[in-house]
């Protein structure tokens, strides 16, 4: 261990590896369409490592991570490192080049469809889920880890190699189960994956590694007493390993809670805390025995936000953990891996706003010197406390808030909404529809960049995105679909286009951050009262229907959504936030009626999202939540029908929640985990909750090219008729279309109405 009196060390846990201009996403569509070949994808890979690790260390930073960098996805990179391959994957494994069989794991193909997509941690980030059975061996191929080890080595810099830990792995990845038997354990492995971890451990300690950092972000959600007894086990295991570096374990995204307990008794030498998440006090971490023996990785700057730390609050409690625990490295509470990678080269955001941000490099250089300052006492630049920046509230915002009542978030009863609905929309039993983004051509993308550089007049803009929504609609009504959109063609995210029309947002121009693969978005930056100047969608939702007689969905961003996918001011309670936001919303709600909209949809994935991961403060979050959507959602008439589209979820308080979301339909990403949505509908399931309104249990994967046949369709939309009326059963794709090709979309579409009229007739010849 590193001696006291040298300085307190300094490091982070993880950086953005999609390169600085976004390197990566551009090589990876380039190899995917065949236009580069793999050794030149692999060049652009080895120069993002070798540029990051360099820059790191030319920081200060005593440590620097490893093994960050990802051609797609760090957790499915981790499967492979301990050779954990579905059996639907192991044929194909032999014949293909390791690049191409990593990719087929991650994006399938028309007759295999990838592993699936899980929401990571309540980030922006998705991983693609492992999956394990009772038959699954594991076995190590640690070349690339290796590879950038030694690379970096070359250039005189040890890197601390970043391994997800063994029970996160097991914990995240998806259970395979045999028709008639229980859900199989996927901790049963453990015995079996941790000899895999001694083998690395010892190829690392003989390449003169000093130090592994295990991830185990799974233990900072509620975990069972069977599920900390294994953790306890693996790391009294590991941690007597013969050969070993040092071993840190990290908890990001939270409390690490009875963890935390666990490693300090055991021979484990490092834990990293993010503190920034949850902030323990000194005098708790001191009552926890064995504590002052270990090396603290204090992460007390955020990897989430781009707030700026307030650094004397910060270094004053760094100060105070350094009483308990006096080897202590200053770090960040997770992977900077969920922020953009610089703020100095956005040259728009307004001067006070800007003043308050730390992207990824500025957050290294926080890091830093907050370590020289607890070493050394704060420098000169420290003496002089910046001038804290307060944004203009808007009074009219702030009291519109304050003048919310009961009865503006609540809509007559299900049953008489219902049947003004159907009178008016005349709707058949199962009806079919998309969630509302069409793919985005690269006649569109052009068009928005010419009108953003002033290439481009905005009247020929309209011109060419309305010809973009008339071909939408004109194949849909070919198609068959009964309810239509307009294809969200004027839109660049679901996110910032609206971020961009409300006041109180600012959105950046280069802040890019990976969703999964080459998938990157803007977070927008919601910093202070949130209006909505003018409406932001009526004029092109009003255009696309009255291009067709049949209905047209008003396609809105919910305000739970807007929250958890951006950047949110920390200077007031989240719940009040939502309410501004919910109020922009419902002004927009009630203008798409006005304008003749009869069905409008105002989308909530990210409600599961942001549910906490331990069971404190889920009540109380699923409550404000639920009453921001209500209250956007609450202004218009009966005959109105309010649609919304949330991620899975089989937890009992996300299912109540759903129900009290009080919505008229809910499309559920419900595509490969159907069972516990139709086990919610059943009115016999023995659940407390259930789902009583409309449903739209996603039956087609929208982010995956493979393309279902009509059998397979027919086969999930029965099981739902089975457990609810056909009249309150829709068919839809579980997400946007955005991402896939026309030549995927259409048949697919096609095969769905087709499903989806077996059904109904054959509840109407029951009738």
């Amino acid at each position: 261990m590193v001696n006291v009196t040298d300085g307190y060390g300094s490091s982070i846990l993880g950086y953005p590896r999609i390169g600085p201009h976004r390197e990566l996403k551009r090589a990876l569509e380039a190899y995917w369409r065949g236009a580069i070949p793999r050794d030149e994808l692999l060049a652009v890979g080895r120069d993002i490592q070798e540029r990051q690790f360099s820059e790191l260390a030319a920081t200060g930073l005593t440590q620097v991570p490893g093994n960050t960098f990802s051609f797609y996805d760090h957790v499915l990179d981790n499967a492979l490192l301990f050779g954990a391959v579905p059996k639907r994957f192991e044929p194909f494994r032999t014949e293909m080049d390791p690049l191409d069989f990593y990719f087929l794991m991650a994006r399938g193909r028309p007759d295999l469809p990838p592993l699936e997509l899980v929401r990571f941690f309540g980030t922006n980030y998705h991983y693609r889920q492992p999956e394990l059975d009772a038959d699954t061996e594991f076995s190590l191929h640690p070349e690339a880890l290796l590879d950038e080890f030694d690379r970096a080595k070359e250039r005189g810099i040890e890197l601390r190699p970043v391994v997800l830990g063994p029970l996160s792995l097991l914990l995240l990845s998806k259970a395979g189960q045999v028709p008639g038997e229980d859900e199989f354990d996927t901790l049963k492995l453990l015995d079996k994956l941790l000899p895999a971890y001694e083998q690395l451990f010892e190829i690392l300690a003989k390449r003169g590694s000093t130090c592994v950092q295990l991830d185990e972000p799974a233990f900072t959600s509620e975990r069972t007493p069977a599920e900390l007894a294994a953790f306890e086990a693996a790391y009294q295991r590991l941690s007597k390993a013969p050969l070993r570096p040092r071993m840190l374990v990290t908890g990001q995204y939270g409390d690490f809670g009875e963890a935390l307990r666990i490693l300090a008794a055991s021979n484990v030498e490092a834990i990293g805390l993010d503190l920034a998440s949850y902030r323990i006090r000194p005098e708790e971490l001191a009552e926890i025995p064995g504590i002052r023996r270990k090396r603290l990785y204090a992460g007390v700057i955020s990897g989430q936000n781009v707030w700026r730390a307030d650094r004397h609050v910060t270094l004053e409690y760094l100060n105070q953990l350094a009483q308990v625990c006096p080897d202590l490295v200053v770090s960040t509470g997770t992977t900077l891996l969920h922020v953009p990678y610089d703020l100095l080269i956005e040259y728009d955001i307004i001067g006070n706003v800007a003043d308050r941000l730390a992207f990824a490099k500025q957050k290294v250089g926080e890091v830093v010197s907050l370590a020289k300052a607890l070493t050394d006492g704060p420098s000169e630049s420290w003496r002089k406390r910046p001038t804290e920046v307060h944004f203009k509230q808007k009074h009219a915002v702030r009291q519109r808030v304050y003048a919310v009542t009961p009865d503006m978030r609540t809509r007559e009863p299900y049953e008489v909404r219902r049947e003004a609905q159907q009178a008016k929309l005349n709707l058949p039993p199962v009806p079919t529809t998309t969630l509302g983004s069409f793919p985005q051509t690269g006649k569109v993308r052009q068009a928005r960049y010419e009108l953003g550089q002033g290439r481009l007049s905005f009247d020929d803009y309209k011109k060419r995105i309305e010809a973009e929504i008339e071909a939408t609609i004109r194949l849909q009504e070919d198609i068959g679909l009964d309810v239509l959109v307009h294809g969200e063609h004027e839109r660049n995210d679901m996110i910032q286009y609206f971020a961009e029309l409300l006041d109180g947002f600012a959105t950046t121009h280069f802040g890019w951050v990976q969703v999964y693969g080459s998938r990157c978005v803007r977070p927008p930056i919601l910093y202070g009262d949130v209006s909505r100047p003018a409406p932001m969608s009526v004029e092109w939702i009003s255009y696309a229907q009255s291009l067709t007689d049949k209905p047209v969905k008003g396609m809105v961003t919910g305000p739970v959504t807007m929250l958890a996918r951006s950047f949110v001011r920390q200077d007031q309670p989240l719940h009040e936030t939502a309410d501004q936001v919910a109020l922009a919303i419902r002004d927009e709600v009630v203008d798409l009626e006005k304008a003749g909209i009869a069905i409008i949809q105002v989308d909530e994935p990210a409600l599961r999202e942001m549910l906490p991961l331990r069971p404190q403060g889920r009540a109380e979050y699923l409550r404000w939540a639920v009453g921001a959507f209500r209250l956007a959602t609450s202004g218009v008439k009966p005959e109105t029908q309010i649609h919304t589209h949330i991620g899975y979820s089989g937890r009992a308080e996300v299912v109540e929640a759903i129900e009290e979301l009080d919505c008229d339909v809910t499309a559920i990403v419900a595509t490969r985990s159907i069972d516990w949505v139709v086990k919610a509908l059943q009115a016999d399931s023995g659940t407390e909750h259930r789902l009583s309104h409309g449903v739209g249990p996603g039956v087609y994967e929208s982010r995956s090219a493979r393309i279902p046949d009509i059998d397979e369709l027919d086969e999930l939309l029965t099981a739902a008729a089975e457990a609810i009326t056909p009249e309150r059963l829709w068919a839809n794709p579980d997400g946007g279309l955005k991402t896939r090709h026309y030549w995927q979309l259409e048949p697919s579409l096609r095969n769905m109405v087709a499903a989806a009229r077996r059904v109904r007739r054959r509840a109407l010849e029951r009738e």
